[in-house]
């Protein structure tokens, strides 16, 4: 369906595919990996003809329709969620459009005398408009909306005052809706709960058109991709299997070319130590000159990438008491909405509790009641003794100073550190060399991210409150803070939507419920065994 056929693309002085070629085909889905600015967006821009490449070509079979779904969702105002998400179904939306203005045009009585003509378009228009199922298309809007966690009087409110998260899920339910031969969707999976999550999750499942993805959620691309392509030093390289085993596949590869590499280098320093040797002696002189050509023609075995991997390890933490935080009897309402009454809740030492609730349970409230940011309407939260906490919350990467670089903002939290350390302290979180030296402003949301976890982890708390630390955060970097939350001594309470930094730090679950508080021994896995179901808003 979509062809890459030897494609070169510079920008500016940066290389980022060199004769690269690849391939879409009918009922593939695949996730295209790589590490950040490898050219996973330039390669989407590619395919929908946003930019040309420098050689080589891109082809699309005749007839193919493609939807794109990017960060970038445009200016939405002044119409409905559904009729936003509608205007983008393609031809019959079309169709539609232009079979209200016919409707407008027959109670027009300044239009009388074209009665005739208008009603025999309208006949026409409405026959192809039932043909294209025109007039399920406010249920199937309604349907891929409701899945992306809509209420019914967001889908008819005003799409302009959503905020930027709903707006893409506006964007991505336009593009699902349509139902193209092709589906281009970038990072598809950010701002989304973890019920939306599944629902998406098992929509894509069931699409019979060909996808190319990408998405910082593993558990998420897992149980959707048949083949992966993975883009490294400007090349493409295809592997068939879910994103487990590309894992497995490349990390054999890259054994095996290690394995090759270093059995030449043994061989080259053989051949080279026998010409070091004899060169010059007179009666070796033909060996020698065979030897030297035969070094000449040899393919040299290139050594494996070694992506640089980030790691983090905390200094021990202080011991806190038992009782880490205790709330009683607590009531929260926002004007007439009940978020808690009467909660009691005690979270005690080494306990790592995840929060699990449907949209408005209440995840961020308790999260601010633990931490302070918000007073409960009664009762009382209480902090244990020798408890120190470190709260990770979404608006703390807002709160960066963008004049200041990446160095100057650790420098100025801990102005006694050596820089040495604040430099080691800055690579564990992927920035190494001159990174430091960029401004806040020019930061991703994952760099933000990063920063604001460094800042918050150098001198460890023995609580940590996360609230959806992973939203920005690539695989690599996932990785990395699970392996370090693993060795934490501390005590953590946190909310996330993704499942696989669930299962690996939780022994604990809350579940926020309409009919209270629900408390689970053992971690998500447990949680998803014993209940039958990944999230509390989806039907066992």
């Amino acid at each position: 369906m979509i062809r890459l056929d030897n494609i070169s693309k510079h920008n500016g002085h940066r290389v980022i595919f060199i004769e690269a070629s690849a391939s879409l085909q009918k009922g593939e889905k695949i996730g295209l990996v790589g590490p950040n600015g490898a050219g996973k967006t330039t390669l989407f821009r590619l395919i929908t003809g946003q930019e040309d490449p420098d050689e080589g070509h891109v082809l699309t079979d005749r007839g193919v329709s493609i939807g794109f779904f990017n960060q970038d969702v445009g200016e939405m105002a002044g119409r409905s969620a559904v009729a936003e998400v509608m205007d983008g179904a393609g031809p019959v939306a079309e169709i539609g459009a232009e079979l209200a203005e016919l409707e407008a045009a027959m109670a027009d009585p300044d239009r009388f005398d074209e009665l005739d003509t208008i009603l025999e378009r309208f006949g026409e228009v409405q026959a192809r408009f039932e043909e294209l199922g025109g007039y399920a298309l406010d249920g199937r809007a309604r349907e891929v909306l409701h899945g992306l966690g809509f209420s019914q009087a967001m889908m008819d409110g005003d799409v302009g005052l959503l905020s930027g998260g709903w707006k893409m899920r506006v964007a991505l339910a336009r593009i699902l809706l349509m139902k193209p031969d092709v589906m281009l969707l970038d990072e598809p999976s950010n701002h989304l709960d973890l019920e939306s999550l599944i629902w998406l999750e098992q929509f894509l499942a069931g699409y019979d058109g060909a996808l190319l993805m990408t998405s910082h959620d593993r558990a998420f691309m897992n149980r959707i991709i048949n083949k992966v392509i993975e883009i490294d030093g400007g090349a493409l390289t295809s592997f068939s299997g879910d994103y487990e085993f590309y894992e497995q596949q490349r990390a054999l590869n890259e054994k095996q070319q290690q394995a090759q590499f270093d059995r030449q280098q043994a061989m080259l320093a053989k051949e080279v130590a026998f010409i070091e040797r004899f060169k010059a002696r007179a009666s070796h002189a033909a060996q020698v000159q065979s030897r030297v050509k035969k070094l000449d023609k040899i393919d040299r075995v290139e050594p494996p990438k070694r992506r640089q991997a980030m790691s983090f390890t905390f200094p021990p933490v202080p011991r806190s008491g038992d009782a880490v935080v205790n709330l009683r009897g607590v009531d929260k309402r926002y004007g007439e909405r009940v978020i808690y009454q009467g909660l009691d809740l005690l979270i005690r030492r080494q306990e790592r509790c995840c929060v699990l609730g449907v949209n408005g349970a209440g995840k961020s409230t308790l999260l601010k009641l633990v931490t302070g940011t918000t007073t409960p309407d009664a009762g009382t939260v209480t902090l244990g003794g020798s408890v120190k906490m470190g709260y990770f919350a979404q608006h703390a990467m807002d709160l960066l100073d963008g004049d200041r670089t990446i160095f100057e903002t650790l420098n100025d939290a801990f102005p006694l550190a050596a820089q040495g350390s604040l430099r080691t302290l800055a690579g564990g979180f992927g920035f190494s060399g001159d990174d430091v030296e960029k401004t806040c402003r020019v930061l991703s949301g994952g760099e933000k991210a990063r920063l604001v976890m460094a800042l918050m982890l150098y001198d460890p708390p023995n609580f940590l409150v996360l609230d959806e630390p992973t939203n920005h955060l690539d695989i690599a970097t996932k990785e990395m803070l699970i392996a370090a939350l693993a060795d934490y001594e501390g005590t953590m309470l946190f909310v996330s939507h993704d499942r696989h930094f669930l299962a690996a730090l939780s022994n604990r679950v809350l579940e926020l419920t309409p009919g209270g508080l629900h408390r689970y021994d053992g971690g998500y896995t447990e949680y998803v065994a014993g209940t039958g179901r990944e999230a509390p808003g989806l039907h066992e």
